[in-house]
C-alpha cells in the first residue's frame, strides 16, 4: 500500500519531526491537538488539524477512538504514533488496522509480547539473551535490596521507584502504579534487582521482511529520575567483542518476535564485569534516534514508513561516521530536585543551527524543538523544550561543540537545565566515559547547575543590568533626557537597585553621573552604556553584556553565561504575604491526594498532600513538626503555582529544645 496522507497521534517535537519526513516524501500530514496545544507550532506545521476536546492526556492524546475518528474525518490513510502516549498500545494498533488505516509501527502481537516487561524477559531468556531476575512484592527479601519498581507498560522514568528499605516497598509499588496508570493507562508494575553504577546501552534495529538491520548502539547512561538527559552514539569505551555481542543480542531479540519496523533493544551494562542484561524492547521510535541518524546517515522515520508500506529498504550499514551527542533541554530546576517549570518562553535562540528535524548534510548542529519564542510550557505534558544534537568527527569535538553552543544559547522566561547540561558535558566523569545511570543521584546538583561563568557572574551581570535600566529610564524621560543617569548635585552615597536572583536578594550599589561606577566591585569600569548593551572592563578584560527586559524580568547575556533577574518592587502588597508554615503549590497542577486533616499533629517531613503535574507526582510535606491549622486544598482540585495548600503551626519548644 502507498501512504498519501498521514496523521501523527502525538504532539510537540515528535509530531514536527514526523511531519518533516512526510514533506520530504510528498505525504500530506494531519495533526491532532488538545485545547491547550491549539496554538503550538506542530499544529501549524501540519496540512490539516483536528481538535481533541480537553487538555489532559486522558481526555485527548490517550483517546484512541478520538484519534482514529480524526484520521477518518481528515481523510488520512495512515497513523504514526510517535513515542509515548499510544505508541506501544497493541489494542490501539489493532483498532487502527480495523478502521482500514495503515499503522506505522510493528505488528500488535510484537507490541504485546514486548510490552509486558515481565513476559518479555521470559521470552528473551528463552532466546538466549541475558536477563535480570524477576521478583514479586511478596517474594522480595531484605537481601535482595536495592530493588527497582518499574511500570510494565511505561518509560521515561514514570511509574519507577528505587526501594532501599523493604518496609517501603508496598508504598512505592502503590505510587508507581498510580503514576503508571496516569501516564500510560496501565498500572501494572514489576520488581527486579537494582544494579547500581551500570550503564544504559541500547541498540537500534529495523525489522523488515528480509531480516533485521542493526544500526549500532547508543549510550544513555546520564539520567535523572530514570529519564535520559544525554544520549550519544556510538557508546564510548565499549570493548569490540562486547559491542558485537550487544548487536547480536538485539538482533536475536527482534527476530524472536519476527519484529517489523524501527525498535530499540535496551540493555544494562556492567563495566566492572563486562556483562550486559536485557532490560526491555521499545517497539517504537526513541526520543534519542537523531544520534543514530547522524552517524549512519539515515532517516529512521522514512524507514518506518517504507516498512509500513510493505517495502524492505535496501540499507547497507557500514562503520559509524563520527560521533553524535544529544541533550534534552528541559524546563526544570535541577537545583531543586528537577522541579518542572511552566510558563511562557520569552526568548529561545540557539546559534549555529544547520538543520532542524533532520541530520546535517555533514557535521554540525541539529535542533528538534516543539516550541519557540512566545510559546507556552504547560502543566499537562512533558516539560521538554528541545533536543539539541551535535554531529562531529570525534567524541571530544562533539562534547566541546555542544557545550559551547548551549552556553551561548539565549533561553529566557523559565528556569531550565541548560547550565546543568553545559557542566555535565564538560565534567571529567562524562568526558572520560565513566558515567553511569546513578551518577546524578549523588551529585552536587547545586554545583552542577551553577552558571559556568563561576562566582561573581551574577553580581557583575546585575551591575550591567542596573546600568542598562538607568539608561533606559534616562531615554524615556519626557524632559532633560541629556542629563546623565543617576546624576546627583550632592553625592551622599551610592544608589541601590535590588534584584531577585532566584530566591535571593541581589542588591547593586552604584554611582551615576558622567560615568557609571560600582560600589561593590573593584577594578570595574563601564566603557559603553546603553539600554540594551553594556560594555564592562574588569581588571583589563572587556566583556559585552546584552540586557533584555520584559516587565519585571531582566535577562543578561554575556560570555560568562546567562543570568535571570527580577526587579524587586520597592513596596510589597500585604495581601500577597503568606503565613509562616504555609505550604505552597510549587507549580500549577492537580491535587490527587490529601493525607492529613485540620487539627492533625504532624512530624517534620510528613506528607500532607500529593500533587500531579507534567505526568509526575510531587509530595508536599510538613516543613516542621506541628499542627495542621488550615487545609484549603482537596483531592481533584486544580491549583496555580504559589497557591496556599495548607498551613502547619510549629510545635512550641522551650529554650532546651524540648516540647513545652
Amino acid at each position: 500500500m502507498t501512504i498519501t496522507r498521514l496523521l501523527v497521534a502525538n504532539r510537540g517535537e515528535i509530531a514536527r519531526r514526523v511531519f518533516r519526513t512526510c514533506r520530504d516524501l510528498g505525504i500530506e500530514t494531519v495533526a491532532v491537538h488538545s485545547d491547550a496545544d491549539a496554538g503550538m507550532p506542530f499544529v501549524r506545521d501540519a496540512d490539516a488539524a483536528v481538535r481533541l476536546p480537553g487538555n489532559t492526556p486522558a481526555e485527548t492524546y490517550l483517546r484512541g477512538d478520538l484519534v482514529i475518528a480524526a484520521a477518518l474525518k481528515a481523510g488520512a490513510d495512515a497513523i504514526h504514533p510517535g513515542y509515548g502516549f499510544l505508541s506501544e498500545n497493541a489494542a490501539f494498533a489493532r483498532q487502527v488496522a480495523e478502521a482500514g488505516l495503515t499503522w506505522v509501527g510493528p505488528d500488535p502481537s510484537s507490541i504485546e509480547r514486548m510490552g509486558s516487561k515481565i513476559e518479555s524477559k521470559k521470552l528473551m531468556e528463552a532466546a538466549g539473551v541475558p536477563v535480570l531476575g524477576n521478583f514479586t512484592a511478596d517474594s522480595a527479601t531484605a537481601d535482595d535490596l536495592p530493588l527497582l519498581v518499574k511500570a510494565s507498560a511505561g518509560g521515561g522514568g514514570r511509574g519507577m521507584r528505587i526501594v532501599r528499605a523493604l518496609d517501603a516497598l508496598a508504598g512505592e509499588i502503590e505510587t508507581a502504579q498510580s503514576e503508571a496508570e496516569s501516564a500510560f493507562g496501565d498500572g501494572t508494575v514489576f520488581v527486579e534487582p537494582y544494579v547500581e553504577n551500570g550503564r544504559h546501552i541500547e541498540v537500534q534495529v529495523l525489522g523488515t521482511a528480509d531480516g533485521t538491520i542493526v544500526f549500532g548502539e547508543r549510550d544513555c547512561s546520564v539520567q535523572r529520575r530514570h529519564q535520559k538527559v544525554i544520549e550519544e552514539a556510538p557508546a564510548p569505551g565499549l570493548p569490540s567483542a562486547t559491542r558485537t555481542a550487544l548487536h547480536a543480542a538485539a538482533q536475536a531479540a527482534a527476530e524472536a518476535i519476527d519484529y517489523r519496523g524501527a525498535g530499540t533493544v535496551e540493555f544494562l551494562y556492567d563495566p566492572a564485569k563486562d556483562r550486559f542484561y536485557f532490560l526491555e524492547m521499545n517497539t517504537r521510535l526513541q526520543v534519542e534516534h537523531p544520534v543514530t541518524e547522524a552517524i549512519y546517515g539515515v532517516d529512521l522515520v522514512a524507514l518506518q514508513i517504507a516498512v509500513a508500506e510493505g517495502h524492505s529498504p535496501a540499507v547497507t550499514v557500514g562503520e559509524p561516521h563520527g560521533h553524535a551527542v544529544e541533550v534534552r533541554l528541559y524546563a526544570e530546576d535541577p537545583a531543586h530536585d528537577y522541579q518542572p517549570q511552566s510558563g511562557r518562553i520569552l526568548r529561545f535562540e540557539i546559534p549555529g543551527v544547520v538543520s532542524t528535524f533532520a541530520g546535517p548534510a555533514a557535521h554540525g548542529l541539529r535542533l528538534d524543538s516543539g516550541v519557540g519564542s512566545g510559546d507556552e510550557i504547560g502543566t499537562f505534558y512533558d516539560a521538554m523544550i528541545a533536543k539539541v544534537i551535535v554531529h562531529a568527527p570525534t567524541r571530544e569535538q562533539a562534547l566541546r561543540q555542544l557545550a559551547g553552543v548551549l552556553a551561548k544559547a539565549e533561553l529566557h522566561g523559565l528556569v531550565t537545565n541548560r547550565d546543568l547540561l553545559v557542566n555535565l558535558l564538560r565534567d571529567p566523569v562524562f568526558t572520560s566515559g565513566a558515567m553511569h545511570t546513578t551518577w546524578l543521584d549523588t551529585a552536587d546538583l547545586a554545583a552542577l547547575a551553577a552558571s559556568p561563568g563561576g562566582e561573581g557572574t551574577a553580581q557583575l551581570s546585575a551591575f550591567a543590568a542596573t546600568v542598562a535600566l538607568a539608561e533606559a529610564a534616562r531615554l524615556a524621560r519626557p524632559v532633560q533626557s541629556r542629563i546623565p543617569s543617576g546624576w546627583r548635585n550632592v553625592l551622599a552615597g551610592p544608589q541601590v537597585t535590588t534584584f531577585l536572583h532566584g530566591e535571593d536578594e541581589l542588591p547593586v550599589h552604584w554611582y551615576g553621573g558622567r560615568s557609571f561606577r560600582s560600589a561593590d566591585l573593584e577594578c570595574v569600569a563601564v566603557t559603553a552604556a546603553g539600554p540594551d548593551v553594556v560594555e564592562i572592563e574588569v581588571d583589563g578584560v572587556a566583556r559585552t553584556f546584552r540586557v533584555f527586559t520584559n516587565g519585571d524580568r531582566v535577562d543578561v547575556e554575556s560570555s560568562l553565561g546567562h543570568v535571570a533577574l527580577r526587579r524587586k518592587p520597592r513596596f510589597v502588597d500585604p495581601s500577597t504575604q503568606v503565613a509562616a508554615g504555609s505550604m505552597l503549590a510549587p507549580m500549577p497542577g492537580s491535587v490527587i491526594a490529601v493525607r492529613a486533616a485540620v487539627g492533625d499533629v504532624v512530624a517534620e517531613g510528613q506528607p500532607i498532600l500529593v500533587m500531579e503535574a507534567m505526568k509526575m507526582q510531587h509530595t508536599i510535606a510538613a516543613p516542621y513538626a506541628g499542627t495542621v491549622t488550615e487545609l484549603s486544598a482537596s483531592a481533584g482540585q486544580q491549583v496555580e503555582a504559589g497557591a496556599v495548600l495548607a498551613v502547619v503551626e510549629a510545635t512550641e519548644t522551650d529554650s532546651e529544645g524540648q516540647d513545652a
